[in-house]
């Protein structure tokens, strides 16, 4: 009971880590490849440091038999990352959020032809319901929605569909311990991006004061591998069931973070979108776990 407890406060910590990356991002002024990369090569580091502590050897058998989808999943992971922090440039970072929950509904339309899995009805309710609620949150209703705000939904739907590819992924791996796979996916995450961040960033005109480099620090750190190891912790003794209900708690972190800490306004049709979209996945998670 007491390793279920402190399992649980464990994931529930790291959904309220999670659901703060936003405004940390919003506040670093540097391109979001060059954000993406450093989280990545510092939350590997940090995980790195952790299995040192523990004295936790890695696998290097699991990880070359694994390789492939690993270093696909860590790409996948990367770009997702990318669009997300554009998402939050362009728009608020509630309405990025609620844009980036589409992403289970992007891995029930793909699941019958990547995991061969048929698509329930209640499952089909849910995807209908929750792009329906992604009608709201577009801004279409809405006639003095802007086009940088536009963007920025669609960088958040493409944020989803990325992840949507992660989760796929993630789903082919075998016989591979959760921290083992992480610093690999990270680091893949991070390497795939130098090229791109040296072949389009001016480096010169990078500001990088002694705040950007905390709020980098804190994002790899905090954001990426306290949250990762946090939350790999309490996998281990609670139900898939909790543990996907819980992980809700990140998107509404994040939307009250972005409120409260940004400032920024909900429209009644961002509102009635996000509880379209988040109502509908938590919906079909307690379905999917009955049946």
């Amino acid at each position: 009971m007491k390793k279920e407890s402190s399992a649980l406060l464990q994931l529930i910590g790291s959904m309220f880590i999670f659901g703060t990356v936003g405004v940390f991002v919003k506040y670093i002024p540097l391109p979001s490849a060059v954000t993406a990369m450093a989280r990545g090569f510092i939350g590997a580091l940090f995980i790195l440091l952790i299995l040192l502590f523990r004295r936790t050897k890695i696998s290097f058998k699991d990880i070359k038999n694994n390789a492939l989808i690993l270093f696909l999943s860590g790409i996948f992971l990367g770009v997702n990352w990318i669009f997300l922090f554009e998402a939050y440039r362009y728009t608020s970072v509630a309405v990025a959020t609620i844009c980036y929950y589409l992403a289970p509904v992007f891995v029930i339309i793909a699941s019958p032809f990547v995991l061969k899995e048929k698509i329930t009805p209640v499952k089909g309710i849910s995807v209908a319901v929750s792009l329906t609620g992604m009608l709201f949150v577009s801004g279409i209703f809405e006639s003095n929605t802007q086009n940088t705000s536009i963007k920025g939904v669609l960088f958040g739907i493409g944020a989803a569909a990325f992840y949507a590819c992660y989760m796929l992924s993630t789903k082919k791996l075998k016989s591979i311990s959760s921290y083992d796979g992480t610093v690999v996916q990270l680091l893949s995450a991070a390497v795939i991006l130098v090229p791109y961040v040296l072949l389009t960033q001016d480096f010169s005109s990078f500001s990088t004061d002694a705040k950007t480099i905390v709020l980098l620090i804190c994002v790899g750190v905090l954001h990426t591998g306290v949250a990762y190891a946090l939350y790999f912790n309490s996998l281990k003794n609670l139900k898939a069931q909790t543990a996907a209900i819980f992980s809700y708690i990140d998107p509404a972190v994040s939307i009250l973070a972005s409120v409260l800490f940004l400032q920024e306004e909900l429209t009644l049709f961002s509102v009635i979108g996000g509880i379209l979209i988040l109502g509908s996945a938590v919906f079909s998670e307690f379905a999917d776990n009955k049946q």
